[in-house]
């Protein structure tokens, strides 16, 4: 039987982690190599990409902005910035206009300088910034540079605080400082009361498959359609490969030639340029089927080089 290769999309519930969900799917395919995109937290739902197999290879190389709907709770602030945290201050939230929150929101649209929160991933001096403050640590972390590419306000519920918001953004931004920036910028507080991921990269709602229930056997057709990888990688530029010796050296990890037929390699949109010259390192290797062999740099003498070779002989 052909090993699964390519992505689930789980719409993630909430109360498990992402780890959690990987570990259920290692029992439905029975295999070990799985792994996610990125963290999801507990509390948080929506799309979660897994990569199956050898697709594990290709998650660095996705590409693409993130988007969640989410409601942010003013007049509270809690030390983690969502709802899981310890409250540290409540205050009244002031009278104000949907009008008034928009003009509000746009200091927080483009790119923008946002301090991740305490309770976080991030690296301080080899450790986690999560451990120290559980610790009750006391410390700083440096703001960053992320892009908030669309905020909108979808309602506002001035009886419960709530803000109802979308966000598109970069990888790397916190919704959880945004929540409780903005609660900050209105003069109130705030923080993330409840968080839902609809798009990862180029994987979306449409894509999304329920968790398999736990269970001690998985039959063939009660196992989630295993997505073929190609369509999430229209971002990359291509190169066929067109006879059985091509394969063979690439497979061999060898470089493959194409000085006299730049035609082959198919640019794409996102790489294309006015002045002919190739903006772009990692090619995506297909055969004549479309199944992706792997992943290439590009040299400037028209020469791929193999960076991620699947099947490799030898």
């Amino acid at each position: 039987m052909e090993k699964p290769f390519g992505f689930v999309v789980i719409d993630k519930p909430a109360g498990l982690t992402s780890h959690d969900c990987v570990n259920r799917l290692r029992k439905v395919f029975g295999i070990r190599k799985i792994g996610h995109s990125g963290t999801l937290d507990p509390l948080v739902t929506g799309v979660l990409p897994i990569a199956i197999g050898n697709a594990t290879r290709l998650i660095s190389y996705l590409q693409g902005t993130k988007a969640y709907t989410g409601i942010i709770q003013l007049g509270t602030t809690t030390n983690t910035d969502d709802i899981q945290g310890e409250i540290l201050e409540t205050r009244n939230w002031p009278s104000i206009s949907e009008n008034d929150i928009n003009s509000i929101l746009e200091n927080f649209r483009g790119d923008i300088l946002q301090k991740p929160p305490i309770f976080s991933s991030v690296h301080i001096k080899g450790e986690r910034a999560y451990k120290k403050a559980r610790k009750g640590e006391k410390f700083d972390l440096i703001p960053k540079k992320v892009t908030i590419k669309s905020l909108n306000l979808i309602s506002w519920s001035q009886n419960k605080g709530e803000l109802f918001v979308e966000v598109e953004c970069t990888t790397g931004t916190y919704i959880r400082s945004l929540a409780r920036d903005i609660g900050n910028k209105i003069g109130c507080g705030g923080y993330l009361k409840k968080l839902r991921r609809t798009k990862a990269y180029n994987f979306n709602e449409n894509h999304l498959v329920i968790l398999p229930k736990k269970a001690g056997f998985y039959l063939e057709e009660n196992k989630p359609k295993v997505l073929e990888p190609n369509i999430f990688f229209n971002h990359l530029s291509s190169f066929e490969l067109i006879s059985e010796e091509e394969i063979i050296s690439w497979r061999s990890g060898r470089k493959i030639s194409f000085q006299d037929n730049i035609k082959r390699l198919k640019i794409a949109k996102s790489n294309e340029t006015k002045d002919g010259i190739i903006h772009t390192k990692n090619i995506l290797v297909l055969d004549k089927k479309n199944k992706i062999l792997g992943i290439a740099d590009l040299d400037k003498s028209h020469e791929i080089k193999p960076k991620v070779v699947f099947d490799a002989l030898g």
